[in-house]
């Protein structure tokens, strides 16, 4: 059967295979398969089974719903899960033998994660919580007259949400699974992050910051609780993003993962073990210069849901590193021995790790492949391949596969992957686009990406970098973008162009294409403002007036401030580093795209850059995406995602 080319529309045709997790028995487990759907314009998932003799695959969980985060108890006997087939989150359990799932809560908020308490009776949870009310108490609030919210606080909006309800805190409780009866376990007017519980029951892992003033303080502690007594050991407390907890199998070690603030956010991550016998604390990773976790970027996988470290018996600690565009599965021992699980060249996006080492269950995608599920002997390497959810879909389509690159940039080596159309003819010409990754601290890597099939299935070349300020490359290079937006990663990404235009003679220079988000966003707007090189541009969900953005913005006032080591006391340089300051400058035609309830990136942003433009005469239009967020390219409506990479391709079409 003669292959056709990647189309659009293929978002609907592939599958996202993620969240393996063993049951305790390590001869089984499950994970969730998420898919687009065309009719009802949004996204279902279900639990499925696998027997890892017989390789037997069974689903689950059916209906109109998505599901995530699945555990089983400690006697592998159920399994629960957070669903929203009642509309808002709510936990669920169900029993291995067969039957249908049973909910659990019907809390107001919903619930937002959960961890099985050891004797299978009870399940600890954490959700939403208004003051004055419990988790138990299930009366909506509707039809309420209008009221002014007043707002204390710097941090009062997220994105698509926009201003924050006040006086609401996350709390931490725990159900009776016999009785449905809920428990509340805290209570103070501070948010509380349920981290971990112990293997014997006896204590929990809670974040919790008490400080009233947390405008500028992000610090998120990390408090040992004994769950009987409700007495507090302080992990750690300092500022920073630590979580994604862990304790040993006897309970003595407690591994976590995170950063301090020495870089600000783009700080490497790194694995920690604290020590219960005498409360010392070792940083496991702080050799490997490199981050700890999953840095890479795509827009097919849904629900990457992996585990920040996972413990064997023999105390050995396996997480996931992020480095020169892979992400492989690494293991380290409590006396410093680190090594590779998994090889080069993929991104493993899911695992879990039988308690003895033995293997490993492994999602991981290709430039090639959506991703699968896979067992992978740990001694070996061997690897066995365990799903085909897209397998017939990879035998209809020719997939692009990128070509590496390798360049200097003064004192920069820089990543990244060049791919030729679909179509491509030796002796003809084709136009290059080059695509720019938000961030600024993400990575491009060795995974699957629609949209760049896409524009090659369309005829064009893509070049796409991983510039100074990408995570993968060192703390150095990571650091390198702060208080130098617009400087060396502009250079890095003219220098891969000219490298390829160098070496490929494919490439007609006279049709040029930029893109990018976030980032990828303020960098296309600095491009056009700083050379006509490029023939076309789509700027997405962009930056282009960081005064403005220091106080619409969300993360704001303190994003200028890590990023371009400037505030409101220092406007001339917030306006030397704005895109929206050279804009008479550009000659190139735009496209700008937006979502209207981004507030990462205000539309605020898109509005100003094309009115100004406009008013310059210039070429531009602006496309508004309703009900839409920051990551509209990734997590959208699907109809709209649809709708944004047709604006994009039809834009390129016309100009190049």
């Amino acid at each position: 059967m003669k292959k056709r080319q990647v189309a659009i529309e293929d978002l609907f045709e592939t599958k996202s295979v993620t969240n393996p997790v063993l049951a305790p028995n390590d001869q089984e487990a499950v994970f969730t398969v998420t898919e687009l759907n065309r009719k009802d314009n949004t996204y279902y998932s279900a639990i499925h089974h696998i027997e890892l003799e017989t390789g037997a695959v069974t689903r689950w969980t059916y209906g109109k719903q998505q599901v995530r985060a699945p555990k089983w108890s400690a006697d592998g006997k159920k399994l629960a899960f957070i669903s929203n087939r009642s509309d808002t989150d709510q936990l669920y359990v169900m029993q291995k033998a067969g039957g249908e799932a049973r909910a659990l809560t019907s809390c107001t908020e919903g619930i937002d994660s959960f961890e099985w308490s050891p004797c299978g009776k009870k399940i600890w949870f954490a959700g939403t919580v208004r003051t004055g009310e419990t988790f138990s108490t299930t009366e909506k609030k509707e039809g309420k007259m209008p009221r002014p919210i007043r707002v204390t606080n710097m941090k009062y909006k997220a994105d698509f949400v926009g201003v924050l309800p006040q006086e609401v805190y996350t709390q931490i409780g725990y159900v009776d699974i016999a009785t449905c009866a809920i428990f509340d376990f805290t209570s103070e007017p501070f948010d509380h992050t349920l981290e971990a519980v112990s293997h014997d029951g006896k204590q929990l892992v809670m974040a919790v910051n008490r400080n009233k003033d947390v405008d500028h303080d992000f610090s998120l502690p990390l408090v040992l609780v004994d769950i009987e007594t409700k007495n507090e050991t302080v992990i750690l407390d300092e500022q920073g993003y630590f979580g994604e907890v862990a304790f040993s199998k006897d309970d003595r070690y407690i591994a976590y993962t995170g950063y301090a603030l020495t870089f600000a956010n783009v700080t490497q991550a790194d694995v920690f073990v604290y020590d219960q016998s005498n409360g010392q604390t070792m940083n496991l990773t702080a050799g490997i210069d490199a981050p700890i976790g999953d840095e890479s970027i795509s827009d097919h996988l849904q629900q990457t849901i992996a585990p920040g470290v996972v413990w064997t018996e023999d105390e050995q600690l396996y997480f996931q590193l992020s480095s020169m565009g892979d992400v492989r599965l690494y293991a380290a021992t409590l006396d410093g021995a680190i090594y590779p699980a998994t090889g080069e060249e993929e991104h493993v996006y899911g695992y879990d790790v039988a308690t003895n080492a033995e293997f490993a269950l492994l999602t991981v995608s290709t430039m090639t492949n959506p991703g699968e599920l896979y067992r992978q002997t740990i001694a070996t390497g061997e690897r066995t391949k365990l799903t085909s959810f897209n397998e017939d879909w990879l035998k209809k389509v020719e997939l692009v596969e990128p070509e590496t690159i390798h360049y200097t940039n003064g004192n920069a080596n820089v990543q990244g992957w060049l791919m030729k159309p679909a179509n491509f003819t030796e002796g003809e010409t084709y136009p290059l686009i080059v695509e720019i990754h938000g961030g600024p601290h993400a990575m491009y890597g060795f995974t699957y990406f629609h949209e760049m099939q896409v524009l090659a299935a369309e005829g064009y070349g893509v070049l796409y970098l991983n510039p100074r300020g990408s995570h993968g490359y060192s703390q150095a290079f990571v650091d390198a973008v702060r208080g130098d937006y617009g400087g060396g990663g502009y250079e890095d990404i003219m220098a891969g162009l000219d490298e390829v235009l160098k070496t490929e003679n494919w490439i007609d220079e006279t049709r040029l294409g930029v893109t990018g988000g976030s980032y990828g966003g303020f960098m296309t707007n600095w491009i056009v403002g700083h050379t006509n090189r490029f023939k076309a541009a789509v700027t997405q969900r962009s930056i282009c007036n960081w005064i403005s953005f220091f106080g619409v913005s969300n993360i704001g006032y303190y994003f200028t401030d890590w990023h371009l080591q400037a505030g409101m006391k220092d406007v001339d340089k917030l306006w030397n580093q704005s895109p929206l300051k050279y804009a008479e400058n550009i000659e190139t035609p735009l496209l700008i795209l937006h979502a209207e309830r981004d507030f990462v990136c205000p539309i605020e942003q898109a509005e100003q850059l094309y009115i100004t433009l406009k008013d310059l005469g210039k070429e531009t239009e602006f496309v508004r995406f309703p009900e839409s967020d920051h990551n509209l390219s990734r997590t959208g409506k699907p109809n709209l995602r649809i709708a944004r990479l047709e604006e994009i391709t039809g834009w390129f079409k016309r100009y190049l």
